[in-house]
């Protein structure tokens, strides 16, 4: 495998990952950016990949331990090396396991918060033949709700369930989610200011039964030269979180 070494959080985690394939990117910088697990509290992250969203996460929670949950060998030994990269293997761990197999598979206790970047599509025929390195990312085995049914068994009650996901299945993750979760945030991400949102970063609480709150959008470019906007630049340079107020 090609392997790359890249820089998030400007420079704070050093991150090896595929050269070609899934590599992480804006959602993973988001998902991490929304992670707001406690001190002491311990935190799972369902497809890690490489681990870029997951150590994000660690280093900017550094009170709390992660797991990752990765089926792809190559991915997982990758996520496991950057972890001692960044010497934190001893608040992160990854472990092999695929979410259709479910949390009793693991042998894991139910965690304080869970999080995940699902693959996108359900259905091969709404892709244009993706790379064979992408598909596993792109397309979920056993559709959304395999994922949102692992995330249901893996939270503690009253823990924290966090997705970040395509816009238009903001429906299906709250139906899927709501029998057993709820007083929702729901976190619009819009390219533009006056264009449509294209992702939701959705925070439920497991038993939870507050109302749901639609929060301000996250804005991620403006008109000027910039690359990304003040507040996008902030969250991806690790200078600020991605608050659920």
């Amino acid at each position: 495998m090609d392997v790359t070494e890249d820089q998030l959080l400007n420079g704070r985690v050093r991150l090896r990952q595929p050269a070609r394939g899934y590599r992480a990117g804006m959602d993973a910088a988001l998902l991490a950016a929304a992670c707001d697990a406690d001190a002491g509290g311990r935190v799972l992250e369902a497809g890690c990949g490489a681990g870029g969203a997951l150590l994000a996460a660690a280093t900017r929670r550094d009170a709390a331990c992660f797991t990752g949950l990765e089926r792809d060998p190559a991915a997982a030994a990758l996520a496991r090396e950057n972890a001692s990269l960044n010497g934190l293997s001893d608040r992160v761990e990854v472990i092999a396991g695929d979410v259709q197999a479910g949390l009793k598979a693991l042998g894991l206790a139910p965690f304080d918060a869970v999080m995940a970047n699902p693959p996108f599509f359900d259905d091969p025929g709404e892709l244009r033949a993706p790379a064979p390195e992408k598909t596993g990312a792109w397309m979920a085995d056993g559709g959304l709700a395999a994922w949102t049914g692992f995330l249901l068994k893996a939270a503690r009650e009253g823990g924290t369930i966090t997705v970040i996901h395509r816009a238009d299945r903001l429906a299906d993750l709250l139906a899927q989610l709501a029998p057993k979760a709820g007083s929702f945030r729901i976190r619009p991400v819009q390219p533009y200011a006056d264009q449509p949102a294209k992702r939701v970063i959705v925070r439920a609480i497991k038993t939870g039964r507050a109302p749901l709150i639609l929060l301000p959008p996250l804005v991620l470019h403006d008109r000027s030269d910039a690359k990304h906007t003040t507040e996008a630049e902030a969250i991806l340079r690790g200078e600020a979180a991605l608050p659920w107020t």
